[in-house]
């Protein structure tokens, strides 16, 4: 299963017949992407299943419809257990970024979020989990692909967002600050939280 997120809004690709959603479902060969993406734009719809006959194979065509781009990003643990959130336009978010030339996943993951919160000394547990998320940027439609990743820090230093990119705080949250953080975030953040709850 891939879950496309537009403006916090699911698009399925499935190769299963169980549904455990309200959204409408539609046959992946039968459907236009562009008339999926406007009518989870334009209407009430909260969400759509794409029936997949060879999930794989309609995952590969359905990308064709974007400019990909990777990204990698971290889910920071501080020594007691607190979670590194940034917030950027008027939302709680984590740390990550695009791939650059040259590095793999992991180091564009680190790096992202050491130049977006002023953190050092991070170690990479672990894969977590990827998210994929469509977006306009300069007229074209592009797909993101985030590679995030469980990280630990024993950093105590002052925390230093980086206001170019538009972070205006940086801070480690506890459960119930978490919780709080999360009634404003967007739908990928949440799922990156369920899968570091799952471990």
């Amino acid at each position: 299963m891939y879950k496309v997120f537009v403006n916090d809004k699911p698009i399925i690709l499935t190769d299963s017949l169980k549904k455990d959603n309200n959204y409408p479902v539609y046959i992946f060969k039968d459907v236009v992407v562009d008339e999926i993406l406007h009518k989870l734009k334009k209407s009430k719809t909260k969400g759509v299943n794409l029936f997949c006959a060879n999930l794989e194979k309609d995952w590969k065509t359905f990308k064709k419809n974007f400019k990909v781009v990777s990204a990698g990003g971290g889910l920071v643990l501080n020594k007691n257990k607190e979670i590194l959130f940034i917030y950027r336009l008027d939302t709680w978010d984590l740390p990550k970024g695009r791939i650059e030339k040259g590095e793999t996943i992991e180091q564009t993951a680190v790096r992202e979020v050491e130049e977006e919160c002023g953190v050092k000394e991070l170690v990479l547990v672990q894969p977590l989990i990827t998210t994929y998320h469509l977006f306009f940027m300069n007229n074209i439609q592009q797909l993101k692909i985030t590679h995030w990743f469980l990280m630990t820090t024993n950093f105590q230093e002052r925390l230093i967002p980086q206001l170019e990119e538009g972070i205006t705080k940086v801070e480690f949250k506890n459960e119930a600050k978490v919780n709080e953080a999360l009634q404003n975030t967007y739908a990928n953040i949440k799922l990156v939280i369920d899968a570091y709850k799952q471990l």
